[in-house]
């Protein structure tokens, strides 16, 4: 299959659609990452559909002093790259193009849960998402729309922003997608030296970390769950030599459903072994927040919640996070 390259809202409007349109927005230089989101976006739309993959390096959402200029940019590669998971259209607009007449005076606002960690290191950088992301809605005229949740507060936001607005487009995460060694796929990765790239690996072992500690925590509860809080229980567990195991899965069972503060600390820890290293990483933030607002957890929090974390190494800045669910196993009897 041959995808068309298109530079045109009318050209693509030309298009006579058949079945479901699915659309998958990137900034280019794509890679395997964005490959998953295509061939995720062909299984939507199904044989009968369409898929178009949007490559536009959008100003709005770089500041002052970030990549821009340097930002790859590689169409050829990106149009065979689409063709190959599957998408039967590129569209890759000017500036001119999508912002007629130069910067839009009226965007889209993040609000409050735009100004948190990367709103906060980056002022403005999620209105500029926003406003991008609501003009490409409207110029590809999708009936859903991946993203990556590796980009997780981006996902979070575009999600609000549909839901709030009226979009009537189903948005679609897809799991971030790693290399081998671990490290997120990113179009950045590129611009990191072999001795970077080892620093770079702190960020998804501190992720890895947090995650296991968690894990520990939520298999201690179940398994202080397994059997009723009893007398004729410890002697069970005594008689193998669990009575230490027993108590300690119980007093984690019958305390607030998991520990964020614990996920915190084990991912701090690899953290600050990677400020350590040559060269070192440089911590932008770690958090462990609701994806619904992107505000912290406390102790006592129930239900699905996202590890992040953000560093510079040399001149690039990384970001990376996983889903965690707390208290999933219910709670303690």
């Amino acid at each position: 299959m041959t995808a068309a390259l298109l530079s045109t809202a009318e050209e693509l409007h030309a298009r006579v659609r058949h079945g479901r349109r699915a659309v998958v927005m990137t900034m280019g230089a794509l890679h395997e990452g964005h490959a998953t989101l295509i061939r995720a976006a062909r299984e939507m739309a199904g044989p009968g559909g369409e898929v178009v993959v949007t490559v536009f390096v959008n100003p709005l959402q770089f500041g002052a002093g970030e990549d821009l200029d340097r930002y790859p940019r590689t169409l050829e590669a990106d149009l065979k790259l689409a063709e190959q998971a599957g998408a039967d259209a590129v569209f890759a607009p000017s500036a001119d193009e999508v912002y007629p007449g130069g910067e839009p005076q009226v965007r889209v606002s993040a609000g409050p849960m735009g100004e948190r960690l990367e709103g906060a290191s980056r002022p403005g950088h999620f209105d500029g998402v926003l406003t991008v992301v609501a003009k490409l809605l409207h110029l590809s005229r999708p009936d859903v729309a991946l993203f990556g949740q590796k980009d997780a507060q981006q996902l979070a936001l575009i999600r609000r922003m549909v839901r709030d607005l009226n979009f009537g487009i189903e948005i679609v995460g897809v799991p971030t997608v790693r290399e081998e060694d671990g490290l997120a796929l990113s179009s950045r990765n590129r611009y990191l030296s072999p001795d970077e790239r080892r620093t770079a690996l702190t960020l998804s072992r501190a992720l890895f970390a947090g995650s296991d500690r968690h894990a520990a925590q939520e298999a201690l509860r179940a398994r202080a769950r397994e059997v009723p809080s009893t007398h004729a229980r410890a002697e069970a567990l005594s008689a193998i030599g669990e009575s230490r195991a027993a108590a300690d899965a119980h007093a984690v069972a019958t305390a607030a459903p998991g520990r964020p503060a614990a996920v915190r600390a084990a991912a701090r820890q690899v953290l600050d072994e990677g400020v350590r290293l040559d060269p070192p990483l440089q911590l932008d933030y770690l958090a462990l927040v609701d994806p619904s607002d992107f505000t912290e957890i406390g102790d006592g929090f129930t239900g699905e919640a996202v590890l992040a974390v953000a560093a510079r190494v040399g001149t690039t800045r990384l970001i990376d996070n996983l889903p965690l669910t707390f208290g999933s196993l219910g709670a303690a009897s």
